[in-house]
């Protein structure tokens, strides 16, 4: 039980910091700027990892939790309820800005700028490469205790380059959360497939390249 707990409060900091950001942004008309977003996302993450990294491994993330089932380092049987604490999580932070931000629109929902495909396949690539710093960082004993730093700093350079096109999901708790609360669904599916199939991609060339050693 400890683990999911510690997957739902790490989740609902993500949600709420990261997605906080924008909205704050947003109300104070560019207060925090799109670096102070993307800054906040990557410290909220290395944070969590910090805090929870041994408890639960601090997926904070479906897709991270579903291409962990896809590696020997990971029980599947808690992979149903790793995804409903970190979906619960992120619904909680969600609804928690909608009564602090009645005025505000999409609560930091993720919407393309540009064509579907243009974020999807952005969102992929993203998440194949947040998923590779994950596993050949975490579970490398060299190199595992800058996990936290490695997937922050990750994170933070993904969300300053690609956050203005795709909003740099790479989670769908992230998008799932504030699309439900506000409403605004209409690209969602963009934002729970691509980061899957990025993360899983990612699952199948660590375990092509630990096959190796």
């Amino acid at each position: 039980m400890k683990k999911y707990i510690a997957e739902l409060i790490g989740t609902f900091a993500l949600v709420f910091c990261g997605t906080g950001a924008i909205v704050i942004n947003d109300v104070t008309s560019g207060g925090v700027s799109h670096v102070g977003v993307a800054m906040t996302f990557g410290l909220i993450v290395t944070v969590m990892i910090y805090a929870f990294g041994n408890i639960s491994g601090a997926h904070i993330n479906p897709a991270v939790t579903i291409a962990f089932c896809l590696t020997d380092r990971f029980d599947r049987k808690k992979l149903v309820p790793y995804l409903a604490a970190q979906l619960a999580g992120a619904l909680l932070a969600s609804g928690v800005l909608r009564i602090l931000f009645l005025e505000h629109d999409h609560l930091g929902s993720t919407i393309p700028l540009g064509s579907w495909h243009q974020s999807f396949i952005l969102e992929i690539i993203l998440t194949y490469f947040l998923m590779l710093v994950i596993l050949f960082v975490s579970q490398n004993k060299a190199t595992s205790q800058f996990t936290a730093l490695a997937v922050g700093a990750t994170v933070m350079l993904e969300a300053m380059f690609a956050g203005p096109i795709t909003g740099a999901s790479m989670n769908p708790a992230r998008s799932i959360a504030p699309a439900m609360v506000s409403g605004h669904t209409a690209d969602l599916w963009i934002y729970i497939a691509a980061p899957i199939i990025g993360a899983i991609l990612a699952s199948f060339t660590w375990s092509f390249m630990k096959s190796d050693d």
